[in-house]
């Protein structure tokens, strides 16, 4: 018996119902269901960036676009995707989405130099190889299976995700996927429907980002060798989104009537240019370095640097991601509603060479002013400075309250110093960054939602939020160190440096504003 499943029709996408419920879908019912979806879900939150980046590249196909703003309101207006032109497309390539095809696999080609692997090397996630233990408690020894749309979602997050020199690959013969290093921002709408549009950019050249679309541009399940011709930069937008990172061969098996798979063969792909800059990342322009990709930080939460993904006028400081870029001309040229609160998710992962540390998925409000007014977002980014600054102050007070306790006289001119190695282990072990930026969350969004209504107000209780937690987060250190002579004096020494240098910040602020 051969091994058959076709990503059209059998179901392997995990999406959630309007109600929450999980259910699996495959590509010609996920299309016609999207407005009633609420949106995808997977094994991590590039997995489920992977799937988007599928859909995207099917939908450009079936929709022949967009072209312009004209076109995409057209579709957005329709509130579901036409069934029809669905099925038309998607029955024409049908045999190319046969993931188990014997010529012509799904995103799948037979190199000429492949590897023996197991499916652990799909997976970052099991501990094999290079990769740490984060979700699983699988070894290399181990005898793994995966069910066919197991491994069709992670062969998309190889091909989109994987590191150079991963799974045994030279660095100087691969590449990393498009989505293996920044952070992908994403808009989210109401619904599958409407997530999809808003992120169906229009069909042109990104000549800025390293992407021009020629006439033999495809997504790869159209070409009959997708490592043909062989190349460095893409034949347009849709190569690039379905771009070969890996020479993959899956070996499937049939075991008790069901197609397992447990091995494959693998080998470097194209290799992708230097200096692309993918259309869903956010960069920051160093004068040294160029254009460098927004990475998550296990220490940073994503809100505190959102000020600096819609600076969409800052084009010598910042290059936002397109998919902001493009809300914000729909809601200028009157196609979007100009009052509404859109929101973005963020899904990457953070990593330690070729080792993941950890994945993120994040979810941030969006409100339309912020897309059109240049100076409610500089409000914004002040507003976020003077977090840091006074994160900075409350840092600095606890820093000498550590000092004092690890030595009574280090204020003293001819005192002794602690080791500042010593005082920074104390500041780790308060945990008093967690603290203060966890508190300022919800502060934060409603800042957010309040700002473009009721500026001056908005700011001044965003002010008064930053003070009480700064001393909320100093109590919390003062309310473990007990009640010694040692303790109570640094404290008192600590409370006093925090409140003077809380004034003459707020003083500052005051007088800039």
């Amino acid at each position: 018996m051969s091994a058959s499943f076709n990503l059209v029709d059998e179901p392997w996408i995990p999406c959630l119902t309007a109600d929450g419920k999980s259910v699996d879908l495959g590509l010609r019912d996920i299309l016609h269901r999207a407005h009633t979806l609420q949106g995808l879900y997977g094994e991590s939150p590039l997995v489920v960036a992977a799937l988007y980046r599928l859909l995207l590249a099917v939908l450009h196909r079936v929709v022949e676009g967009p072209r312009d703003a004209r076109q995409w309101a057209e579709l957005w207006r329709s509130e579901h995707w036409d069934a029809l032109a669905v099925d038309t497309y998607l029955d024409r390539w049908r045999e190319r989405f046969e993931l188990f095809h014997p010529k012509r696999p799904f995103y799948q080609h037979q190199s000429d130099t492949p590897r023996e692997k197991t499916v652990m090397d799909l997976l970052p996630e099991v501990a094999s190889g290079n990769n740490a233990t984060l979700f699983d408690h699988h070894y290399q020894e181990g005898d793994l299976a995966l069910s066919p749309a197991e491994a069709a979602r992670c062969l998309l997050f190889v091909q989109s995700c994987s590191f150079a020199g991963g799974s045994g690959l030279a660095p100087r013969s691969s590449s990393d996927g498009p989505w293996a290093r920044g952070v992908v921002f994403m808009i989210e709408g109401d619904n599958l429907f409407q997530t999809l549009a808003l992120n169906l950019l229009p069909y042109r050249d990104m000549a800025e980002r390293g992407i021009r679309n020629t006439e033999a541009d495809r997504p790869i399940w159209e070409a009959d060798d997708p490592m043909e011709p062989h190349r460095q930069y893409p034949l347009g937008y849709l190569d690039y989104l379905t771009w070969p990172t890996r020479s993959i061969w899956l070996h499937p098996e049939v075991q008790d009537g069901r197609a397992v798979v447990r091995r494959l063969s693998m080998a470097p792909g194209l290799r992708l240019a230097r200096g692309l800059l993918d259309p869903f990342n956010h960069f920051r322009i160093d004068e040294k370095r160029g254009h460098v990709p927004y990475r998550f930080n296990e220490r940073r939460v994503l809100w505190r640097d959102s000020a600096s993904f819609i600076r969409l006028h800052s084009t010598k400081e910042v290059l936002p991601p397109e998919t902001i870029l493009w809300l914000a001309d729909l809601v200028a040229d009157g196609e979007l509603d100009a009052h509404r609160v859109y929101r973005y998710m963020a899904l990457g992962m953070a990593n330690r060479q070729a080792k993941v540390e950890f994945y993120r998925w994040e979810h941030l409000p969006l409100p339309a002013p912020f897309l059109k007014e240049e100076g409610l977002v500089a409000r914004l980014s002040t507003a976020l400075e003077t977090a840091e600054a006074t994160r900075k102050r409350l840092g600095a007070a606890l820093a000498r309250v550590a000092s004092l306790l690890l030595s009574p006289t280090a204020d003293d001119p001819n005192g002794r110093k602690p080791d500042k190695k010593d005082v920074n282990n104390l500041l780790a072990h308060w945990a008093f960054d967690r603290a203060y930026w966890s508190a300022l969350e919800l502060p934060f969004l409603e800042l957010l939602a309040q700002l473009p209504q009721d500026r001056d107000n908005a700011l001044d209780r965003w002010t008064a939020a930053l003070k009480q937690e700064a001393r909320r987060t100093f109590d919390q250190v003062e309310g473990n160190l007990g009640i010694n002579p040692r303790a109570l004096r640094a404290i008192v020494r600590g409370r006093g440096q925090l409140e003077g240098r809380l004034k003459n910040l707020f003083k500052t602020e005051t007088q800039a504003a």
